[in-house]
């Protein structure tokens, strides 16, 4: 089972990543107004964190066999048989649950932080 967590935790990672790089980018392009940048940057993270919970309970109807993960994984490390398969998909959805929370963290994080520069402004 070890495997298999780390092969989603990268498959997964590396999506949240992309995620998270054009989230950025936005950002960035967004810099000549910090509070309008992180305010963006907040609702795009919160928008992303709800796709991943989406996604995780959206995984009980998916086919295992249909995922990138499975496609990862070395033949002798792919679950066999309906038990396996219940294991294999609790897996993903506690690592896109686990990436949702974090992102929902940052989202707040970046809403908390553009409130403090709009009252920042608003003193000046």
């Amino acid at each position: 089972m070890e495997k298999i967590h780390k092969v989603a935790m990268f498959c997964i990672g590396r999506a949240v990543m992309f995620g998270a790089f054009a989230i950025g980018l936005v950002m960035l392009s967004l810099s000549f107004d910090l509070v309008l940048a992180f305010s963006a940057g907040a609702l795009m993270t919160l928008i992303m964190s709800e796709l991943l919970i989406l996604k995780a309970y959206t995984l009980a109807r998916q086919n295992p066999r249909k995922t990138e993960v499975w496609m990862h994984l070395n033949p002798n490390a792919r679950p066999v048989g309906r038990s396996g398969a219940k294991v294999f998909i609790a897996i993903l959805k506690d690592i896109y649950l686990r990436f949702a929370v974090l992102s929902l963290q940052i989202g707040c994080g970046f809403f908390a932080f553009s409130m403090v520069l709009r009252v920042v402004r608003a003193i000046t």
